[in-house]
């Protein structure tokens, strides 16, 4: 059951309150460049990416703000540190999010001027932790990063806009580590409602950092906490978009596109499964409809698994059978399985049968 959460929106997306785990990404432009930022959001949408941050480091980047928000398909969130008057030049640029900690900005006044200007334009403040870069007084008090000094500074971010009567808040609590990232967030699920943004910050390449990301986020997911994710790599961001849907379809939380099963091959195996199975999970990477595609190498268990499957296949012999929600359809030589597999998709939404 998903840990219960006020709901706010981020223009027309809802976050929290049962609705749907969005994921976002960030992206890796330089902001002021408008042309490559709006490129790249372009492919990230394509990409099924929900929410976009991009980093304000000054007010040229604030300033173009405007220009990327009109040219941008899903919510933009400014990414703001320390500097008030980025956060009141972004929100003029009509962007729908901040990401800011209040205690990190100053005087009280200042804060007060950003969140007049975000209650004006009902823009949510996202208050972002970070292991790296706590307060000077909780490492002193902890000694070191730990879950609670995480989860009291971010109280602390919390209790400075709630004193101002603005609630229109999503908190994170990121670290690299993992078991330190998922005590936190358990640790502060129990005390607020706010929604929860998730993460395993700088959690490695994409190949560590799929890993990471999978353990710690599939853990918070699984405990039911979590209301938008990102997954953090060093790379191109589509693969933090990949991986985040992969997470979430792999618990079931969301469906998008094909969810593929297939044996890790062993000595009974007779035909190519590696080749096939890669193959065929390449070509319907981007496959609008959400099935189970079972490629499997022998007669113990690929029956079994295909027959299970929306679509599958069970490997013999330097052949296949091929299965459509549990019925056999024919059976295909070894080098046409993977081109039957992928047309056989396309005719549950193009042919004789539509899936929602």
């Amino acid at each position: 059951m998903r840990h219960k959460t006020r709901q706010l929106k981020l223009g027309d997306l809802a976050i929290g309150g049962g609705a749907p785990i969005s994921v976002q990404s960030m992206c890796n432009t330089d902001t002021r460049d408008v042309a490559a930022t709006l490129s790249q959001i372009e492919v990230l949408q394509e990409a099924k990416c929900e929410i976009i941050r991009c980093a304000v480091p000054d007010q040229a980047a604030a300033e173009a703000l405007g220009a990327i928000r009109q040219g941008c398909q899903i919510p933009l969130i400014a990414d703001i540190h320390f500097d008030y008057r980025l956060a009141l030049t972004s929100v003029k640029q009509g962007v729908d999010g901040l990401r800011l900690n209040p205690g990190n900005i100053g005087e009280r006044w200042k804060v007060e001027e950003v969140v007049k200007a975000c209650a004006e334009k009902q823009v949510p403040i996202r208050i972002g932790v970070n292991a790296g870069s706590l307060e000077r007084e909780l490492l002193q008090k902890y000694g070191y990063p730990t879950a609670e000094a995480m989860v009291e500074s971010a109280l602390g971010h919390v209790r400075i806009l709630e004193e101002l009567n603005y609630t229109e808040i999503k908190v994170s609590l990121k670290a690299s580590d993992i078991a330190r990232t998922v005590e936190a967030y358990r640790l502060l699920a129990g005390q607020v409602d706010y929604p929860l943004h998730i993460g395993i910050t700088e959690a490695g390449t994409t190949w560590s950092g799929t890993i990471k990301s999978a353990i710690g986020l599939g853990s918070l997911l699984y405990d039911g906490i979590g209301d938008t994710l990102r997954v953090s790599l060093t790379g191109d961001p589509v693969e933090e978009v990949r991986v985040g849907w992969e997470i979430l379809k792999s618990l079931r939380l969301r469906e998008k596109g094909p969810i593929f099963v297939s044996c890790p091959t062993c000595g009974r195996c007779q035909i190519e499964l590696i080749e096939i199975a890669e193959e065929v999970e390449q070509r319907l990477r981007d496959f609008p409809k959400p099935l189970t595609i079972a490629v499997m190498g022998c007669v113990v268990n690929g029956p079994g698994e295909a027959r299970e499957a929306d679509l599958g296949i069970a490997g013999g012999l330097g052949q296949g059978i091929l299965f459509r929600h549990g019925e056999v359809v024919r059976k295909v030589p070894q080098e046409g399985l993977a081109d039957a597999l992928v047309d056989e998709a396309w005719k549950m939404i193009d042919g004789d049968e539509q899936r929602t």
